[in-house]
């Protein structure tokens, strides 16, 4: 086993063999493994597990398994070459095969298990066995960990078949959802949104598995029909996948008094997180209940960070549970995801969300979350009143937190060096009422047009004189306030440019995409990859002309386009 201090990357790493040293597994060797875990690691059949941080678990491989895409982008940042992504042992790898990983590899994976709260709620009703034992990764199975420059990584297919808590499901991922997860993985990371990676996405020739969806040109809510999907495994990389859930699933353990040693699995688990998320930040001379205090903390201001800048770039998560919630503070689980176009607070693409996970409830959903990761924690102070003192003035302090973080956020998107709520209240009632495209309207803005015709090419309706007229008066408005900053208009503008961005992820096009993906064609991918990964530039008068335009009346309300179901 290679130290950390050994697994940094002196040059381009160019063989599966070389890629294999970099292996340095931190979570195995660090937390405990469910001691009813089978010794093969062939552990596929729904079960309650009862304790320990992890359950081994060797992954179910996709069959005749194709290359569709890798993130050269990630890649390079990792220091590997590109030709790893075609190298076929490492195909095989990556599509679920760890029978040929070469040592110090394990061939064995690991399924994690979490807690499930919705809004502040605790939930067991989604366990088959209504205890909770059963929930947690139930097709998402963590291959290889590494210490790569300093900065380690964890490493995790999507789709890698059955763990212990799959309940009943096949563990599957479809190709439409893993194109979707790896696109948008790196989307976000070229919008400076904190956000897993993608690393590599492979398809099955052969296997393919049913879901429900819409039919061509449908415009139901809930899907209509069911199709054969090939099957895919996206390997999605974080420095972690630790989650809110995973620290409540401890906490609820301690509260029932689950096993004798329950108190010090979740003392071992946030010990895990602070190490592996908050090491430059926290203090290890701390004591341990002064660094659970400093921990909240700085989850608060990376969890507020977080929501606000998925409000500037109009991404919606649909579902944010806690266990939807990385407690590293990072956008996870690209599932009913979205980004709004016309311009609506209400936005939900998820047909299953609900108002309360909607594109301006995000903010809630945040603080919801949060509460469930302080009650987690609580019980390690019982013994330190002062510091529980403390963990509870971070409590109480989240909500004014969150509200700062957002008024940073509009000021900076209106090129404003203070927030001033007026001309932003007057500002979101005409956007919704003219139905301005999110990021074409913010876009155009930076350009600090003085005239509204230059911002009526975000627009989804016909606008009124009367409304024509409310609009001239905000710009004016808003134009005085730029001018008592006494900015220079050029810097002020690019400034903008670099807080909004010019290319939004469209559905519309991202489903033609996953089509031809399915037919075998995955040049589209590649096109949107390029496209995507530079948001904020001007492109080709080509890629303008066709991603960066008003979506088209016949996708509004088309189901799989404007809604779709959680179905993956």
């Amino acid at each position: 086993m290679t130290s950390p201090s050994e697994s940094s990357v002196p040059s381009e790493v160019a063989s599966l063999e070389a890629f294999a040293q970099l292996a340095d597994y931190s979570l195995i060797n660090s937390l405990n493994a469910d001691p009813d875990a089978t010794e093969d690691g062939y552990d596929h059949r729904p079960r309650q597990v009862f304790s320990g941080h992890f359950v081994p678990v060797i992954p179910t491989p996709i069959t005749e398994p194709e290359y569709v895409s890798h993130s050269s982008i990630f890649f390079n940042e990792l220091g590997l070459s590109d030709a790893l992504a075609q190298d076929d042992a490492f195909r095989r790898i990556f599509s679920g095969d760890l029978s040929v990983a070469p040592e110090p590899m394990s061939q064995k994976g690991w399924a994690t298990g979490y807690a499930l709260s919705i809004y502040g709620t605790e939930y067991t009703q989604q366990c088959p066995f209504r205890t909770g034992n059963g929930y947690g990764d139930g097709r998402a199975i963590s291959v290889f960990e590494a210490n790569i420059n300093g900065q380690r990584w964890e490493m995790q297919l999507k789709g890698g078949g059955p763990t212990p808590y799959c309940r009943g499901a096949d563990g599957r991922a479809v190709l439409r959802s893993s194109v979707r997860e790896f696109l948008a993985q790196e989307y976000m990371h070229a919008l400076g949104v904190p956000t897993s990676r993608s690393l590599t996405l492979y398809t099955s020739k052969s296997e393919t598995v049913a879901r429900p969806w819409y039919s061509p040109g449908s415009y139901s809510t809930d899907p209509d029909i069911m199709i054969d999907n090939p099957v895919a495994i996206s390997t999605r990389v974080a420095p972690s996948f630790l989650r809110v859930g995973q620290i409540e699933l401890f906490a609820r353990r301690v509260r029932k008094s689950a096993y004798p040693h329950a108190l010090e699995e979740l003392r071992m688990i946030v010990t895990h997180l602070i190490e592996r998320e908050y090491k430059q930040e926290i203090d290890s001379e701390l004591a341990f209940t002064q660094q659970v205090v400093e921990l909240a903390r700085l989850f608060r201001q990376r969890l507020t960070s977080l929501v606000a800048n998925w409000m500037r770039v109009g991404y919606c998560q649909g579902n944010f549970n806690s266990d939807n919630c990385a407690a590293g503070s990072f956008t996870l689980d690209y599932g009913p995801f979205g980004f709004c176009e016309a311009f609506d607070p209400e936005f939900q693409p998820w047909t299953g969300g609900g108002r309360h996970f909607s594109f301006f409830n995000q903010p809630l959903a945040a603080e919801a979350n949060f509460h469930m990761f302080f009650s987690a924690v609580r019980p390690l102070l019982a013994d330190d009143s002062s510091a529980m003192n403390e963990l509870d003035q971070i409590r109480r302090g989240f909500a004014e937190t969150m509200k700062q973080q957002l008024e940073i956020m509009w000021a900076a998107k209106l090129g404003l060096e203070y927030f001033n709520p007026e001309l932003f209240s007057a500002l979101k009632e005409l956007m919704e009422r003219a139905e301005v495209d999110y990021t074409i309207f913010f876009r155009e803005l930076s350009d600090l047009p003085e005239d509204i015709s230059a911002l009526k090419k975000s627009f989804y309706v016909n606008t009124s004189s009367s409304l024509d007229e409310q609009w001239k008066a905000w710009l004016i408005n808003w134009h005085v306030l730029l001018a008592e900053q006494g900015s220079d208009q050029t810097e002020l503008s690019i400034r903008m440019k670099r807080t909004n961005p010019k290319y939004a992820w469209r559905e519309w096009l991202v489903a033609p995409a996953y089509q031809k993906a399915m037919e075998g064609d995955y040049s589209l991918v590649k096109e949107l990859q390029t496209v995507l990964n530079h948001p904020y530039d001007e492109q080709s008068a080509e890629t303008e002309e066709k991603y960066y335009r008003l979506k088209p009346k016949e996708f509004f309300n088309a189901g799989g386009v404007s809604h779709y179901s959680c179905s993956s």
